[in-house]
């Protein structure tokens, strides 16, 4: 009997303290019919010497500007040749075994266009922040929970070519909420979703994590996804709670502002601001950009 085909596309950028490690949980599995690639945008850290290292196990893979992570799995996507599919990120990894349980179950379930396992979600310290299980049943309606419990962990997840054919590719107008996009156009084109218990998949928490930086704008990139696929009235509770969050820092603004303790610390810090900088462009210099 032949082994179902595996394709395993990661996109990264400037992630050369994290990148080895997912590349070696991808070939560490010993998946017998493995295609890898690798898409980078042209990082400007050590990230492609570190690529350079396991070249010879990869299936293709390139370092040059792209416009952004969509824009990367699809150039990946489009090389991927595999009856399974999925993307990795350059922070993100597998657990042991985790592609032959993916396949398996898949293969176990060929109604099934997705399988979805559990996440952990870690420190780089090791310690697990929380596991992340899927509902036990995927639907559309689900989805559209996403905000509320009806998330689960990419990295635990994998397609099969015929789902990816007709949902996908990603939406590269989408930068953070891609893959809930991505998901719930899945769902709408009759994409069965099957779960299982089994840990899969580990994400680093860490300070250049979109979902860890842009945690805010994450939600709301959310919310606008579910929203346009046809979710507002299960969003619109979260919406109203971002709304009351964001009232509450306009009104409370003067008072923190005035703060005898701010006004101190004030010429202190434009002294790291850029002259005519907006307050997102002031990046001190301890900050790696």
């Amino acid at each position: 009997m032949s082994i179902q085909k595996f394709s395993v596309v990661t996109p990264t950028y400037n992630q050369g303290a994290y990148i080895e490690r997912t590349i070696d949980s991808v070939l560490s599995q010993g998946y017998p019919n493995l295609e890898f690639i690798i898409i980078d945008g042209g990082s400007k850290d050590n990230t492609v010497e570190v690529i350079r290292k396991y070249e010879r196990h990869l299936a293709y893979w390139v370092s040059e500007p792209d416009r952004g992570q969509s824009h990367a799995i699809n150039k990946g996507m489009a090389r991927a040749s595999g009856d399974y599919l999925t993307w990795l990120n350059s922070d993100d990894w597998y657990l042991p075994g985790a592609l032959q349980r993916m396949s398996s179950l898949l293969v176990e379930n060929p109604e099934a266009g997705m399988l979805v396992g559990k996440g952990r979600m870690l420190h780089p310290s090791g310690k697990v922040d929380r596991l992340i299980s899927p509902p036990e049943k995927i639907t559309l309606e689900s989805l559209y929970g996403w905000l509320c419990g009806g998330d689960f962990l990419q990295p635990a997840s994998a397609f099969t070519r015929s789902a990816w054919e007709a949902a996908g590719p990603i939406n590269e107008e989408i930068h953070i909420a891609l893959d809930v996009d991505l998901w719930l156009r899945m769902a709408k084109s009759g994409v069965r979703f099957v779960t299982t218990e089994d840990v899969l998949a580990e994400a680093l928490i860490h300070a250049n994590a979109k979902t860890t930086a842009f945690e805010d704008l994450m939600r709301l990139d959310c919310a606008l996804v579910i929203i346009k696929h046809g979710g507002e009235s299960v969003v619109r509770k979260t919406l109203e709670d971002m709304i009351t969050q964001f009232s509450w820092y306009r009104r409370n603004y003067e008072a923190i502002v005035a703060n005898p303790l701010l006004r101190i610390m004030q010429p202190i810090v434009k002294r790291f601001a850029k002259p005519g900088a907006y307050w997102n462009e002031a990046v001190p210099p301890w900050v790696k950009e």
